[in-house]
């Protein structure tokens, strides 16, 4: 191991050493929350730190199989945000049911490791690892509350579906690896060429095709399909959620499900990137079928914590329609699948973290009875609360609002069927507005069912709804400022066109006639502005390289 290698992986280490250290410090001083939620915060900011001056340049470690490149610096800092987040939110609720906050801290830190090291794997092999690495906390976290029976049978069903998920994944990856003869992604060396080069030379017709192929794909679909609740993959998600502790949950809704959409931009947009003809078809069918499912199932939902799982599950779809935009020959669909990723983020965390609050007093549960009145018991917390629910439907100016315009627009844009698919967003998320502002309604319109005193939260709590809060504000305020700094993200496909729209249309092309073209029945050239230039090199950091 060279030193260099060190150096790339330095974010890793950062953050396993964090891990460490709040182990430590809880064997020194035990039972004694505020030295290791201190230890953790502070551990995490370094890991920032660390992370974001090691992606100031574009590096390689173990032989290509580890990159740091702009995407990966993205979400390496998105992940220990949404960890950071998580830890200020827990002790509100976690310190009255007598569970420990150091061994929370350590095994969410773990699972923090996997989605890094999801974020910058070249390999496949290191792409599953890094998955596991941020599931199997994720099962461990579900059954936190040990005595409590929702949260075992919670914990249960994530486990086993997940297990087989990860099986039905690994085969895919297999069948990938026995056909192109590598598990690297990418090469830019000719004598060693990796995934995305010789899928390209298949596609192209200059390599054989062989029908295990689509076998993969479709082992890879299913068990990536699991792994972000796409529907109909999506059983576990409502009594994991609903079972698992209310931090818990926040982190679960955010966390594996941004992991596992960097796993796809990794796998699918990279290594399957010549393949996107094939698995455009399922995406959109997914997407359909999972906001809509998603968000007609949560209106019937009168248990907070149940609504928003389903509703999880409808912004799962929210993001697929990005990543069908992308396939469909739109650049901008990855832009709003990774803006939407982080709005996603602060404004469910926030959510989850009023909920959380309410629940502080032992017995109260997450009904939406529980919300009756809180506009006038806790003025402030009821304010939040609209706020991030407002976000969530899609209000302007709001960040959430900002999140769906970009899909929308990248849909529309890519055209055909995807304009379809542009619609389902609008009528989902209208649809979406009514069990949202439902919430709203018991919150300023109903009186509080009891005489219970406000309850007082903490310093970190409030601390992070604050952050919660500015966050959605500012995403939602700026949010040409901050996709700007997504543009550099381009996917780094070996035969990227020079417009930057999409992927490679090599089959059509191959017949002098664009793919986009050919599939949505159009003239080549016609409904866009000239003919597709010859392609170039691109990577996720600079974009195209001429």
């Amino acid at each position: 191991m060279a030193f260099a290698d060190l150096v790339t992986i330095a974010p890793l280490i950062a953050a396993v050493l964090t891990a460490a250290a709040v182990l430590i410090v809880d064997l020194i001083w035990p039972g004694r929350d505020g030295p290791a939620i201190g230890t953790a915060l502070i551990g995490l900011a370094i890991t920032a730190f660390v992370t974001i001056q090691v992606g100031a340049e574009t590096s390689t470690a173990f032989n290509g199989s580890y990159k740091v490149d702009a995407l990966t610096t993205f979400l390496d800092v998105l992940f220990i945000t949404i960890v950071a987040m998580t830890i200020v939110f827990a002790p509100d609720y976690l310190l009255p049911r007598g569970l420990p906050i150091a061994e929370f801290a350590i095994v969410l830190i773990f699972a923090m490791t996997g989605a890094m090291l999801i974020a910058g794997a070249a390999d496949l092999l290191l792409l599953f690892l890094g998955l596991e690495l941020m599931v199997l906390p994720g099962y461990l976290l579900a059954g936190y509350h040990k005595t409590d029976a929702y949260s075992t049978e919670g914990a249960i069903k994530y486990f086993l579906l997940g297990s087989f998920s990860s099986a039905i994944f690994l085969f895919g990856l297999a069948f990938v690896w026995g056909i192109t003869g590598t598990t690297l992604i990418s090469s830019d060396d000719p004598s060693r060429p990796g995934i995305t080069q010789i899928l390209a030379q298949i596609v192209a017709g200059e390599a054989p095709l062989q029908a295990s192929l689509a076998i993969g794909l479709a082992f890879l679909t299913t068990g990536v399909a699991f792994k972000i609740a796409a529907v109909p993959f999506h059983y576990w998600t409502p009594d994991a959620y609903q079972g698992s502790p209310t931090p818990i949950t926040g982190y679960l809704s955010v966390g594996p499900k941004v992991g596992a959409f960097a796993l796809i931009l990794r796998l699918f947009v990279e290594a399957l990137g010549p393949l996107a003809d094939w698995w455009l078809p399922v995406v959109m069918i997914l997407a359909a079928l999972t906001m809509t499912v998603g968000n007609l199932v949560a209106l019937t939902q009168d248990n907070v914590k149940r609504m928003l799982a389903y509703s999880s599950i409808a912004h799962t779809g929210y993001m697929l329609v990005g990543l069908a935009a992308y396939a469909g020959g739109q650049l901008l669909g990855l832009q709003g699948l990774l803006f939407y990723g982080a709005a996603y983020t602060f404004m469910n965390l926030g959510a989850f973290a009023v909920v959380a609050a309410l629940q502080k007093r032992t017995g109260v549960t997450s009904g939406l009875a529980t919300f009756s009145g809180l506009g006038r018991r806790e003025p402030l917390l009821g304010a939040l609360m609209l706020l991030f629910l407002l976000s969530l439907t899609g209000i302007p100016p709001l960040a959430g609002f900002w999140a769906k315009a970009y899909v929308i627009l990248a849909a529309v844009e890519a055209g055909g069927w995807l304009t379809v698919l542009a619609v389902l967003v609008v009528l989902n998320a209208a649809l979406a507005a009514f069990y949202y502002l439902r919430v709203a309604v018991y919150m300023y319109m109903r009186d509080p069912e009891s005489d219970a005193p406000p309850l007082s939260h903490g310093a970190l709590l409030w601390g992070g709804l604050a952050a919660a809060t500015a966050l959605t504000i500012l995403f939602g305020l700026v949010p040409t400022r901050c996709s700007r700094s997504l543009r550099a993200l381009r996917p780094p496909s070996r035969l990227y066109r020079a417009n930057g729209q999409g992927p490679p249309r090599l089959r059509g092309a191959a017949r002098g006639r664009p793919a986009s073209a050919r599939r949505h029945g159009r003239r080549p050239g016609a409904g866009r502005p000239g003919p597709a230039a010859p392609p170039v090199p691109v990577d996720w950091c600079h974009g195209p390289r001429g």
